[in-house]
């Protein structure tokens, strides 16, 4: 049976503070093939104080975003519990799970309410105590990004969660950057998280452009796969950029359930559609020239030919030596029974 990879389309704040933007590219997520759609929950004064400042590619992203500031940002774009309900709601209407990233303690707790199936913790929580230990006493499946840690620091969070009997454990790798350049992607460090941390699902949360990351990283054995879906990269907001449009989600989506199928078990040996092949692809023994019957047979006067009906040309040395029962003609295809 082939293993169906969890693949998240990333809202986040994609919808600009709107549940009708949130509602369509809900949608969005649903025709393009993803499991899940997830959003963002925070109370943006638990999150930030006005001290924090705009990164880099949100200044770049937008002049008027510069002048406002990081926290005016998020206030803008927080959903209000009517909003986040409303799109829970929505979203178990069209078939696909509804799930959430809380930056603070308020939204985890709501989140558990509300009856989400899960929660995403957000690389930035990932060494921030007091969501663990919120979203580990929950006791529901917890998938954490891993952005901007070490491997000590992903070991020092999951030791943390296990300490609170938190429930099952997924882990993504992530570059934090918007959109990520491939040159720091780093997808190695999958197999090093593998290695770490046997026994924990272990998968990626994509912000390259494109879609050859996600696809490779299935290959790789990602069992997880996030990434951001907007319905227009020119809308504003700073994610909107390391975001794929829905033709491309749908093109990631088809390419990661080929690369399922190709996957296959791991057991080298004929597939059944090369079997019928086998027969005429591989070759034969055949002789060069027409023989007398107990001819002891020589190298030279034997070749490999096709079809593979006949004694298997691997089979070389076994034939080599051996006397033929009766005359045969030149080209003839050597059968076993043929051969004294």
């Amino acid at each position: 049976m082939t293993f169906k990879t969890l693949i998240i389309a990333e809202l986040g704040i994609n919808h600009n503070g709107d549940p009708g933007l949130a509602k369509e590219i809900m949608a969005a997520a649903k025709t393009a093939g993803a499991d899940v759609a997830k959003i963002h929950s925070y109370k943006a004064e638990e999150v930030m104080t006005s001290a924090t400042p705009l990164a880099d590619y949100m200044k770049s992203h937008s002049a008027k975003m510069q002048e406002s500031g990081f926290l005016a940002m998020a206030r803008k774009f927080e959903l209000s519990d009517n909003s986040t309900e409303s799109l829970k709601a929505y979203a178990e209407d069209i078939g696909i799970e509804f799930l959430s990233s809380p930056f603070d303690v308020t939204s985890v707790h709501y989140l558990h309410r509300l009856g989400v199936k899960r929660l995403k913790i957000p690389s930035g929580e990932l060494v921030n105590p007091f969501l663990l230990q919120a979203a580990a006493e929950t006791c529901l499946p917890l998938i954490v990004s891993t952005g901007m840690a070490d491997i000590e620091e992903v070991q020092w969070a999951v030791s943390f969660l296990k300490k609170f009997n938190c429930g099952p454990l997924s882990l993504l790798h992530c570059l934090t950057q918007y959109p990520a350049e491939f040159c720091h992607v780093n997808l190695r460090a999958l197999h090093t998280m593998q290695d770490a941390f046997p026994g924990i699902e272990i998968g990626y949360s994509d912000h390259t452009p494109g879609i050859e990351t996600s696809i490779a990283a299935v290959a790789m054995g990602a069992t997880i796969i996030e990434k951001h879906l907007t319905l227009d990269r020119s809308l504003p907001g700073p994610d909107q950029a390391a975001s794929l449009i829905p033709s491309e989600f749908a093109a990631m989506v088809e390419g990661i359930r080929h690369i399922e199928e190709a996957l296959g078990n791991g057991v080298k040996s004929p597939s059944a559609p090369e079997i019928p092949n086998m027969k005429i692809v591989r070759k034969s023994l055949v002789l060069r020239e027409a023989l007398p019957g107990g001819t002891v047979l020589s190298l030279s006067q034997l070749s490999a030919k096709r079809p593979g009906t006949g004694i298997p040309a691997r089979e070389l040395e076994k034939v080599v030596g051996r006397r033929t029962k009766q005359a045969l003609p030149a080209n003839h295809i050597l059968q076993w029974d043929e051969l004294v």
